[in-house]
């Protein structure tokens, strides 16, 4: 099989795309939603080798930038509503600063979540919003986001995190952050169940839902699509040979452009009904097809171990 060429991006290594290779001292800003995922987010940074620093004051990140220097170790700083100087205006300007530092390499990362997820997570922590002590937590969230807008909309990346477990944050800032990963295009394939939702972090999405089903076998109903016999039974669909074939044709031409673009991470989602049988037998066969090709890929099945009474 033809590996698929990935040529170096001609373009400087700039934000979550810069690589191993960049010689500037990498610094990530972490923002966001309060209950987003920012303290899961700094500890998996910590983890990938970054000295972090959480809820710092606006006016001491310039200080801190300045004394981590000598080690040339990369740095993520959290900051957010929390901070008592806080204000979107006073963040992109100390943004700016850093950014026209020729040593610096600075990424802005934005989480953000669901309305909904949010007061949930509020709810099951008994916690109060930072900006609704004394209001309900639906307040809160609101004049958040209306505070944070401009800094979503100036994020190098922006993560939602309505759907994703713990893992899944980790495993998308690994791929997005990783020091001294190898330079290239990180592909992650997702299988999925359209009647959970769509994953918010996607890229490209396939549907598969016109494939044979093999719930409506009650013999293969209780198996997934990494069981051999749920396998031969959706690869027996006669339209699945030029499907795979006119899938894998569409992005083997398409990843040298994503990388020669300066993206570092993308994840491709196949989905079904629900999320077990078609959509991770596919999964499988193509992030099996993307290795090798010579692609870096990473694999996750999102609802296969969620109870699913209905067609998967």
């Amino acid at each position: 099989m033809t590996p698929v060429p990935i040529p170096p991006s001609p373009r400087p290594a700039t934000g979550p795309s810069a690589g191993a290779t960049d010689p500037r001292r990498r610094v990530l800003l972490v923002t966001g939603l309060s209950g987003a995922g920012m303290s899961v987010a700094l500890k998996a940074l910590e983890d990938l080798g970054y000295e972090s620093v959480d809820n710092l004051r606006l006016s001491l990140v310039p200080a801190l930038v300045q004394q981590v220097e000598s080690g040339n170790r990369p740095l993520a700083i959290v900051i957010d509503s929390r901070t008592r100087d806080f204000s979107s205006d006073a963040f992109l300007d100390q943004l700016e600063g850093l950014r026209r530092r020729p040593d610096l390499n600075v990424t802005l990362l934005f989480l953000e979540c669901s309305d909904e997820v949010l007061q949930r997570r509020f709810t099951e922590t008994r916690r109060r919003h930072p900006l609704a002590l004394d209001r309900p937590v639906p307040d809160g969230i609101q004049r958040e986001r209306a505070l944070l807008a401009p800094l979503r909309d100036t994020a190098d990346l922006s993560i939602d995190t309505t759907a994703l477990s713990i893992h899944d944050l980790r495993r998308q800032l690994s791929g997005h952050f990783a020091l001294n990963a190898e330079p290239g295009l990180l592909v992650s394939v997702l299988s999925f169940s359209f009647r959970l939702g769509l994953p918010r972090e996607a890229d490209l999405v396939f549907d598969v839902r016109f494939l044979t089903n093999p719930h409506w076998d009650p013999a293969l109903r209780p198996l997934t699509g990494q069981d051999e016999a749920v396998a031969r039974r959706v690869a027996s669909d006669p339209d699945f040979p030029a499907f795979f074939t006119n899938l894998t044709g569409l992005l083997q031409p398409l990843l040298p452009r994503y990388n020669q673009e300066g993206k570092s991470y993308l994840t491709i989602a196949v989905g079904c009904t629900g999320g077990r049988h078609r959509s991770v037998y596919v999964a499988e066969r193509l992030a099996a097809w993307l290795r090798e090709v010579g692609v870096k890929t990473g694999l996750s099945h999102r609802d296969l171990e969620r109870h699913s009474p209905r067609p998967g």
